[in-house]
């Protein structure tokens, strides 16, 4: 490998000054800085991130942890939270768990071996012992599209109980009195908190609970999406609107309907939930509850970028709350 002395030697240069171009380049000649980069260049010299976390004591790099990087809502969420590291002189390393309590947990020891900066996570343990591990090293974390019950974690997070409401309202204002649910897994608590909103909306119109048909799904995205659509066809009387956890089971119910021959909105209303890209695309387009998701890693990165901050003041741990807006398209459609 070529290292640091390598480049001195081929500049002509001592190793602090090679340092000093890396690290300090303001303190180093344009002209010395010109011919060290270039000797850089040539050579194909890689700072050695490891060496340099050791001789200043802190890593630049930040975890992100989150359940499904196929989820494009997810990967808004690390576009923000990258963006904010930047301009804080930090880099994101973006983790996937898969919904998976054994990947969390064996990534978090992961960050713990590599002493990471702090960690941004979506938790899939339901009890949060996997992040026991990060509290027992002093690695801040933060909780991210989850509401901390703990003041002594920051958290970023949307009301989904609120965009629950946005959703089943809507569709009961188009006149529909009867909403099929498709949900994910239940111990996840936007899925909960999204239902509990939708069933608030139903009472608030003076409707039975019984309007609300639940139908879980494994996983939240297109592929149980289509499952639901089939098990939704099944039920009779059939129903004429569907809200769905999140924009890829609304997708997979779309796919499932126009394979049926059902119309959507004219026979089927549907409405999605994060409002990621494709749903605007979709064949028709998707009305769902937006979640400012660039803005929830941003904050998140400037929290955990705070506690990291060396202050005489001790940090201020907040739970923010963002809220969620409905964005209308094609998918339903106001009956008179």
């Amino acid at each position: 490998m070529i290292g640091i002395k390598d480049v001195a030697r081929e500049a002509g240069v001592s190793v602090g000054t090679v340092s000093n171009v890396i690290n300090r380049p303001d303190l180093v000649s344009e002209e010395t800085r010109a011919r060290v980069q270039s000797v850089i260049t040539r050579l194909g010299y890689i700072r050695s991130e490891s060496a340099r976390q050791l001789r200043a004591g802190a890593s630049r790099i930040v975890a992100l942890l989150v359940l499904d990087m196929g989820n494009p809502f997810f990967v808004d969420v690390a576009s923000g939270a990258e963006r904010a590291a930047r301009q804080a002189g930090l880099r994101v390393l973006v983790c996937n768990s898969a919904q998976s309590v054994s990947e969390e947990a064996d990534y978090v020891s992961l960050f713990v071996e590599q002493r990471v900066r702090g960690v941004l996570v979506t938790p899939a343990d339901p009890t949060g012992r996997s992040l026991d591990a990060l509290r027992r090293q002093n690695i801040p974390y933060v909780l991210v599209d989850r509401v901390s019950a703990d003041a002594a974690v920051c958290s970023v997070s949307v009301d989904d109980v609120a965009g629950g409401r946005l959703a089943a309202q809507h569709l009961i204002d188009a006149g529909h009195s009867s909403i099929v649910y498709v949900g994910g897994p239940p111990d996840l608590p936007q899925v909960r908190d999204r239902r509990a909103g939708a069933l608030a909306a139903l009472a608030d119109a003076g409707l039975p609970g019984t309007a609300l048909i639940d139908l879980t799904a494994e996983r939240l995205d297109v592929a149980a999406g289509r499952d639901a659509g089939s098990r939704l066809l099944g039920i009779t009387p059939r129903p004429t609107a569907v809200f769905c956890a999140n924009d890829l089971l609304a997708l997979g119910v779309l796919q499932s309907l126009f394979a049926a021959g059902i119309k959507v909105p004219d026979r089927m209303a549907i409405v999605g939930y994060d409002d990621i890209e494709f749903a605007a695309a979709a064949a028709v387009p998707l009305t769902s509850v937006r979640q400012p998701s660039a803005a929830i890693g941003r904050i998140a990165m400037d929290l955990l970028t705070e506690e990291n901050m060396p202050t005489k003041v001790p940090h201020e741990h907040r739970q923010i709350v963002l809220q969620p807006e409905l964005v209308v398209r094609g998918s339903t459609l106001l009956r008179a």
